[in-house]
């Protein structure tokens, strides 16, 4: 998703798609789990 490709903001990208889980955002994008973690964790919601 172009969102995620540019902001890496998967909060954002969770709330575009309507998922409830941040786990099934992570899975839609195909990118690993410790580093979706550890980029959520560095953006400000």
């Amino acid at each position: 998703m172009l969102i995620y490709k540019r902001t890496k903001n998967l909060r954002a990208v969770q709330l575009l798609l309507g998922h409830s889980k941040l786990e099934s955002t992570v899975r839609y994008l195909g990118i690993e789990v410790d580093d979706a973690l550890e980029i959520s964790e560095q953006t400000e919601i």
